[in-house]
């Protein structure tokens, strides 16, 4: 019957402007709630996880993992689903994600113990991978003109409506809500996709899909995520050691595959180009430095400074909502100045406000709060639009599509790096441990202004 349908509604598509007016808005709205939900799964969890750690009896340590569960679960599957969109269609594998990210919600919400939510946590992961890692191609077929900016859009405000939502949900009923409301909009997505979103026009051919290359990124990102966590957790000094050759043996024959193939599932060879290198470089330590802050902050409102699970998400609300003013407003800006020179403000202002939460006072008020969540989020938002610009535009435009599929995967293993030591900080440092997680952040994001200033000695991109 579903193969019916997705015969009988292939919508056409224009050689060079995409689709019809008539059907284009309701194929952006697929996209948008398909990609909305999937965001929002990561910062709707943020808010609820000190209560999630109370009603199932795990340390906070233990708790990060149904945020790190999913993280990773997409970061070792996106590009393998972003090749399978290039061989079997965008279409398809996106409509299948929003499917499976559906069904697993329900499971998540249904969980009575850890284990059962950390599982059902990795399979929505697989969900949310095949539909990020295809969304952006999608979005090129639907409306060519303006895919970036979309995308941009939709991922700013889906995390500028994650905390909101679940300060709202967790005032109405317990955190397995969080992850209910994911069901309706998951079938309004997989209806109004079915009908209005648009089939490949163009087939890759010749092009078979690599399930060794698949296997090996999973296993070499797997692994280095592994690993951190066995460190963390002090597991046996023998595995650990093992692991680390196996992680550097593996990852160095997946390169090196990569480098030899056609279509290579994760495009290294872009790394050559210094601009884009370092871009990749800067995105990583700032995921690393927003998940670091963004995963303690929960805790150490609700722990350590006494507010509610309702006031945290209303408290946690100006980060993302001042990053969705600013990004847009340097999405124009870049066009006049470098995006080196934007990035490294960006994550100076950034850092500053990631220290100033860090140095809070003993008994803040919830504007003392908020105005040091804005700075931060103002950084971050100056930072963001420029380098993903310069990540695109930098790379020929024969290989956008890879460098997408290398931004995503920047994005996803910064945040996963991010919410591993989050985990390792609990912990390793169990008294001030969410002021200690600041603290890294605001070196990481040093880092990153760093990098982004070393950017200023290459040309700019078109």
């Amino acid at each position: 019957m579903i193969r019916m349908i997705l015969q009988n509604h292939i919508i056409p598509v224009n050689e060079n402007g995409g689709l019809p007016l008539s059907k284009r808005y309701w194929a952006i709205l697929a996209t948008a709630l398909g990609v909305g939900i999937s965001v929002i799964d990561v910062t709707i969890a943020n808010v609820a996880l000190p209560t999630i750690a109370h009603d199932l009896g795990t340390s906070p340590s233990v708790t990060i993992w149904i945020v790190n569960a999913y993280q990773m679960a997409i970061t070792i599957s996106l590009l393998s689903f972003s090749s399978l969109g290039d061989i079997y269609g965008y279409r398809k594998i996106y409509l299948s994600g929003v499917l499976l990210f559906s069904i697993t919600s329900g499971i998540c919400a249904c969980a009575d113990s850890f284990w059962t939510l950390t599982t059902a946590r990795i399979l929505q992961g697989f969900g949310a991978a095949a539909i990020t890692g295809v969304n952006t191609a999608l979005l090129r077929i639907i409306y060519p003109k303006r895919f970036l900016g979309i995308n941009a859009l939709v991922i700013a405000v889906s995390t500028a409506a994650g905390p909101t939502i679940a300060s709202i949900i967790l005032s109405l009923g317990s955190w397995h809500w969080l992850f209910a409301i994911n069901i309706p909009v998951g079938i309004a997505t997989l209806i109004i996709g079915l009908i209005y979103l648009p089939d490949n026009p163009v087939k890759v051919t010749g092009r078979h899909f690599d399930k060794f290359s698949c296997l090996m990124n999973a296993v070499t990102f797997g692994l280095l995520i592994f690993l951190l966590e066995g460190i963390t957790h002090k597991e046996n000094t023998t595995l650990i050691i093992v692991g680390v050759f196996a992680l550097l043996i593996i990852g160095y024959f997946f390169v090196r595959r990569q480098l030899r193939q056609q279509f290579p599932l994760l495009p290294v060879d872009l790394m050559r180009i210094p601009i884009f290198s370092m871009s990749i470089g800067t995105s990583i330590c700032s995921f690393t430095g927003q998940m670091l802050a963004m995963l303690s902050l929960p805790f150490f409102l609700q722990e350590t400074l006494k507010r509610s699970d309702v006031t945290t998400g209303l408290l946690l609300t100006p980060w993302p909502i001042a990053t969705m003013i600013i990004a847009p407003l340097a999405g124009r800006l870049v066009e006049r100045i470098h995006a080196g020179i934007l990035g490294s403000i960006g994550m100076t202002i950034f850092a500053i406000g990631l220290f100033l939460l860090a140095v809070l006072p003993s008994n803040p008020t919830n504007m003392d709060i908020i105005w040091r969540l804005f700075i931060c989020g103002s950084g971050f938002g100056l930072f963001q639009t420029p380098n993903n610009s310069t990540i695109i535009s930098s790379a020929p435009s024969n290989r956008s599509g890879g460098a997408s599929g290398m931004l995503g995967t920047a994005r996803l293993l910064g945040q996963t790096l991010g919410a591993t030591q989050v985990a390792m900080i609990f912990y390793l440092v169990p008294i001030n441990s969410s002021q200690t997680c600041l603290y890294s952040a605001t070196g990481f994001a040093i880092v990153a202004a760093i990098v982004s200033c070393l950017r200023i000695s290459q040309p700019r991109p078109l």
